[in-house]
């Protein structure tokens, strides 16, 4: 089991640096367009925040998969 963690944390790095990567863009990219109106604002992050709900359940799906997978046992008590 001494490559759990090297794998893990190597996808912990490639997931964040990818977020940081379009975060920034995304941020640069908005102060070039300049004002937006309160529903644009409000539709943006309506997307964002379920896109975020979509790719946690994705993971959580893809976590418990992998722990069975690996034998763990996932029962609550």
């Amino acid at each position: 089991m001494d490559w759990v963690p090297v794998v893990f944390i190597a996808f912990k790095v490639l997931v964040f640096g990818a977020g940081m990567f379009f975060a920034i863009k995304w941020h640069y990219e908005r102060g070039k367009k300049g004002k937006e109106t309160k529903g644009t604002v409000l539709r943006g992050g309506g997307k964002v925040a379920a896109i975020f709900v979509l790719l946690l359940l994705v993971l959580s799906v893809f976590t418990f998969g992998l722990g069975r997978m690996l034998g763990l046992d996932l029962t609550f008590p």
